[in-house]
């Protein structure tokens, strides 16, 4: 069973940035999307952007103009970068990836921006 594993977390000052990375544990074959989510307690998981497999992306508008991301495509797996962090961004941030046979989910890492 593949597992998604989230790196690059971790605290950091408003403005400041950070570049989150996913490893798989193994190989993921026909990947069409790719995405981060992120989750504050006591809300809802949201999107914060994704890429497809033909390198169409879309972003929140909340973090539009500030994350990119980005895929290996050999791995089949998604980064974020996250400049101009602000506090509101704070969350548990979550990789996932999208094959035609079935999702998969990482177990987060956590982010937390100070003011």
């Amino acid at each position: 069973q593949v597992q998604l594993v989230e790196s690059g977390g971790g605290l950091v000052q408003a403005g400041g940035s950070l570049r989150l990375s996913c490893a798989a544990s193994g190989s993921i074959f026909s990947v069409n999307f790719m995405a981060w989510y992120r989750q504050v307690p006591g809300k809802k998981r949201e999107l914060v952007a994704y890429i497809t497999s033909d390198n169409s992306t879309d972003y929140a508008d909340s973090v539009k103009d500030r994350f990119t991301i980005s895929r290996d495509s050999a791995k089949n797996t998604p980064y974020l970068q996250m400049n101009n962090l602000k506090p509101e961004d704070t969350a548990v941030y979550y990789c996932h990836v999208r094959s035609i046979y079935r999702d998969y989910w990482g177990q987060g890492t956590q982010v937390t921006v100070s003011s």
